[in-house]
């Protein structure tokens, strides 16, 4: 049986230290925290949706995108991000702008790390 279309999703990021990353998500991103439980803390990702910031003993962040976002002016998301001291990344050879922004088909990409390198993204479409 398929999902049910009231079925809300829920976004994992592990971490190897939650303590170290819950500042971040909460104070740098704005998320609402809900809860904090014994294998998660639980933020608000609007729409329903959660994410769970969950410890994962010796956790190594893989070098793929693990959340993203889509903004409505992605050169005003990543000044606000960059005023709360989030550095951008720049792949050489991936033909990204001075500002760290790839584009492509009328889309816009920016990537960013949190504090234990797990990769996050914006994005701009149309």
């Amino acid at each position: 049986m398929p999902l049910s279309p009231a079925a809300k999703p829920v976004a994992f990021v592990f971490t190897a230290n939650r303590e170290k990353s819950r500042p971040f998500y909460a104070d740098v991103l704005g998320l609402e925290l809900i809860s904090e439980e014994p294998f998660g803390i639980v933020f608000d990702l609007g729409g329903g949706a959660t994410l769970r910031l969950t410890d994962l003993k010796d956790h190594v962040p893989g070098p793929h995108t693990v959340l993203g976002w889509e903004v409505p002016d992605i050169r005003e998301a990543m000044a606000d991000l960059r005023a709360h001291g989030v550095t951008f990344e720049i792949y050489e050879g991936f033909g990204q702008d001075a500002e760290g922004v790839w584009s492509f088909g009328g889309v816009s990409l920016a990537w960013f790390n949190d504090p234990e390198g797990n990769n996050l993204s914006i994005a701009q479409h149309g």
